[in-house]
């Protein structure tokens, strides 16, 4: 996920979503539940790789935004090589306004035309009656390339979660409207199931929601009431605190309606609180000195299954991406601060692929990595802390991974 410099997603101050493109899905293939239909083996399709075995999940988003400023496109997938090894693109986001689902952006989604030299399969997008154009269109040629990949619509996430609330007090009518709109006939080849990102049920994300405990939990039901055999997944708060936003729902009860979950063990630190103290924005296990006691992935993943949630319905989540300081004197995390450090497209965050050579990061901290370069400070993952992380989430049993 995506977050401005002055939103922290983990004490919920006020912020807003930035067009910071597509983020890597996260996720890991787990044990199928039971009631819910199991992929049917496919040939796999000339010129790709299979899909990682052992029913790991490996998920990732696609944020509808990044096809503006990002400029990046469902032919990135293919062309970067990341949809043979993909199992699950999450599409986000679905807007959740008057307690239904809604579009989010009816230009990116379906009507946006594609070239011959943009489009997944080479060839261009008409205006035929009928015809599906935009990002839903090219998935759907994405999943002709890949037939066991499965495409799953996200509803939510952190500007349009305020409708939880409202769709929390009519479960079934809000299951209905998402049904319908996921398994609309001009895309209802393209979805293989729905997605719930709510921030956060009876707790404060962007707003404040008051549904109760059991709201999280009965919306869930509903919608794997409606969707039967299709997937129905929810990313959720990572907050391994005490008393935090993982005790105040119900996602125990929940968890036998989802077929996972995605903890979003990142974004913990960051440049929104612009004095520091510096600390890794993704630490996988706790380390002296963390500003906020029980923020890291070990915790939540711990909180999690101690209430009963199968490890294997857990996914880890791994963002591709860090966030960093300036102004900044101490090489080792916490030390103060006078701001977000440059970035690309917005302060306080910045790409790997930029940060790499950017910033290297030759120190590690919580299996996590970190560099200061002159008086710029920056966290994120490398391929060899997201081995590690891999490694921690196969001991746990995790059912896999999402980005």
């Amino acid at each position: 996920k995506w977050w401005t410099q002055n939103e922290n997603p983990a004490t919920n101050t006020s912020g807003v979503w930035e067009d910071l493109g597509a983020c890597g899905g996260t996720s890991t293939p787990t044990p199928t539940p039971t009631g819910t239909k199991s992929p049917t083996p496919t040939p796999t399709p000339t010129g790709t790789t299979p899909p990682p075995v052992g029913g790991k999940k490996l998920v990732g988003y696609f944020a509808e935004w990044g096809v503006y400023g990002r400029n990046y496109h469902v032919k990135n997938i293919e062309t970067s090589g990341s949809a043979a090894k993909l199992t699950h693109i999450l599409y986000a986001f679905g807007n959740v306004t008057n307690g239904q689902c809604a579009i989010g952006d009816s230009y990116a989604d379906y009507d946006k035309a594609y070239t011959a030299a943009d489009s997944v399969d080479g060839v261009a997008d008409t205006w035929d009656a009928g015809a599906l154009r935009g990002s839903f269109g090219q998935l759907r040629k994405l999943k002709k390339l890949h037939p066991g990949l499965k495409v799953i619509w996200s509803f939510g996430g952190w500007t349009w979660s305020g409708g939880f609330g409202q769709a929390a007090a009519n479960p079934a009518a809000f299951a209905d409207s998402c049904y319908k709109l996921v398994e609309d006939s001009r895309w209802a080849d393209v979805f293989d199931g729905i997605d719930i990102d709510w921030e956060y049920p009876n707790a404060c994300g962007l707003s404040c929601d008051t549904s109760g405990a059991s709201g999280y939990k009965n919306l869930m039901g509903a919608l794997r009431s409606k969707f039967g055999s299709n997937l129905v997944t929810s990313a959720i708060t990572a907050d391994g605190t005490e008393g935090g936003k993982i005790d105040k729902a119900d996602y125990a009860g929940a968890a036998q309606y989802v077929d996972w979950f995605m903890p979003m063990t990142y974004d913990y630190f960051g440049a929104f609180a612009p004095q520091g103290p510096t600390a890794p924005h993704s630490p996988l296990t706790n380390f002296s000195g963390i500003p906020t006691p029980g923020f890291y992935a070990d915790a939540a993943i711990a909180k999690l299954k101690s209430k009963g949630i199968p490890a294997s319905k857990l996914l880890l989540g791994i963002g591709f991406y860090g966030r960093g300081w300036t102004g900044v004197t101490q090489e080792a995390p916490g030390g103060s601060a006078t701001g977000a450090a440059p970035g690309t497209y917005e302060p306080g965050i910045e790409d790997y692929k930029v940060l790499k050579t950017k910033c290297a990061a030759n120190k590690t901290v919580a299996g996590t990595a970190y560099g200061k370069c002159g008086s710029d400070w920056w966290s994120y993952d490398t391929p060899s802390t997201i081995a590690g992380k891999m490694s921690y989430a196969n001991n746990q049993g995790m059912g896999g991974s999402f980005f």
